[in-house]
């Protein structure tokens, strides 16, 4: 959308106020007793008061009304939602998705929300530890509706369709090959102009951050001062008909309603904020000498847990590169792993599955289940001479990877019937290579 503005930088001091009111954020403190314009102040505080400062996660919102003046709160139909990982039994197998189905404009209109469906995860919102994967689908915009995710943050990718995300900090429009981060308990609604997929990576009891660079020095990866945050834009629009309200609390839905917007901040200052990224702005590391390096080096944003070195869940992407390793089978190798790997794709052909692996689909390698090239992929790249060659060029594939084991739901199973049954087929060709008689050749 023309006219949109950001502040840049990741996990900031930001402070922003609608230029129609001028001076509308107050001087030298937060709580004045009387604030600028007769706007009320409210904090909205995403980590512990007592968390260290490099911790510590507060914004304040000076704003038209505050956001407790609501009627209750009554439960809501939540569609396919769901953290009920006993609804279906485990299944270890290698699973893919054919692109998930967009609700046509015959049918009926779909929002944001109600497009919001569950396909695998694992953890417990109440415990706030926890992770979901979710799909979304949907051919409507939100109106005079909003979402509220008490149990988690948001980490959304687009795959077709833009977003108009409208927040209580001001609006961004992410497109497909950009990331938006929606952290808990921010208000936000969602405008698309058509039908609409996408992805999203919710995590309980801990925000996204950018992983550490260890070796890699000072630089690399996805840069701070990539990612965008808005600047503050406020409606104060009353809404006799109601304005609803819906919150995601321990896993259920929930409906409110009040008789205004909730888009009524004028000016806000601090470092817990909305944000987006578009990942062209990614800093490829790579081998440059031999070996396949690990997928860790494209992790974008990782929500750590308490053991070191071990992710609630990692943002990996394989963006476009050069590939230049000698003696060395470059597509990505076969592999088990104590992670768990949900892979999704924005556009193109990812590298290890040509055919089958489509945009708006998905795969699921569950922990310790075997994974890899299919049979063509590793043929033509034990039979290719190895020069140097762009890598994923036009595609952007990526990976949500867990330390937990997760729980494909009956929906991700049954009910959308996307589910692949025919995925084991590509490594069935797979031969032996064995030769008993092979000997070192002379030098």
């Amino acid at each position: 959308m023309a006219g949109l503005k950001y502040m840049s930088g990741f996990g900031n001091e930001f402070s922003s106020e609608d230029p129609r009111c001028p001076g509308s954020l107050p001087e030298g403190q937060n709580n004045p007793q009387v604030c600028p314009y007769g706007l009320y102040a409210e904090q909205l505080s995403g980590s512990a008061f007592t968390c260290p400062r490099p911790a510590n996660k507060r914004s304040w919102l000076y704003r038209v009304l505050p956001s407790v003046k609501h009627k209750p709160f009554s439960p809501a139909p939540r569609g396919d939602l769901t953290e009920s990982w006993e609804e279906a039994e485990p299944d270890p197998n290698q699973m893919r998705w054919l692109p998930f189905t967009i609700p046509t404009s015959s049918d009926t209109k779909v929002d944001f929300v109600a497009g919001l469906h569950t396909l695998c995860g694992a953890g417990d919102a109440k415990s706030r530890n926890g992770i979901c994967i979710h799909v979304y689908t949907c051919n409507t915009s939100m109106e005079d509706r909003c979402f509220n995710n008490s149990d988690g943050d948001f980490l959304i990718v687009p795959q077709q369709g833009e977003l108009l995300i409208t927040t209580e900090f001001g609006k961004m429009m992410v497109e497909p090959n950009e990331i938006a981060v929606i952290q808990q308990g921010m208000r936000f609604s969602v405008d698309v102009s058509g039908p609409t997929r996408g992805y999203v990576l919710e995590v309980y009891g801990a925000h996204y951050e950018l992983p550490d660079l260890g070796p890699i020095g000072a630089n690399g990866l996805a840069n701070p001062r990539d990612f965008l945050c808005p600047v503050a834009w406020y409606e104060d629009r009353q809404v006799s008909t109601g304005y609803t309200v819906v919150n995601k609390y321990q896993g259920k839905l929930f409906t409110c309603e009040q008789d205004f917007s909730p888009f009524n901040v004028v000016a806000w200052h601090g470092n817990y904020t909305p944000y987006k990224y578009g990942l062209e702005n990614f800093m490829v590391i790579n081998s440059v000498s031999f070996d396949h390096a690990d997928p860790s080096i494209f992790t974008v944003l990782t929500a750590k847990s308490t053991r070191p070195g071990v992710a609630i869940a990692d943002f990996v992407i394989f963006p476009p590169r050069w590939g230049v390793a000698d003696r060395t089978f470059r597509p990505p190798y076969y592999h088990r792993n104590c992670m768990s790997e949900f892979m999704g794709l924005i556009k193109g052909h990812y590298e290890a599955k040509e055919e089958g692996f489509q945009p708006g689909g998905g795969s699921l390698h569950s922990i310790m289940t075997p994974h890899g090239p299919d049979a063509e992929c590793f043929e033509k790249n034990t039979t290719s001479t190895l020069k140097p060659e762009r890598v994923a060029e036009g595609t952007m594939a990526f990976m949500f990877e867990s330390s937990f084991s997760m729980a494909v739901t009956k929906w991700g199973l049954k009910t959308c019937e996307r589910l692949d049954k025919s995925y084991y087929h590509c490594w069935e060709h797979l031969r032996s290579h064995f030769n008993p008689n092979w000997r070192p050749s002379k030098q």
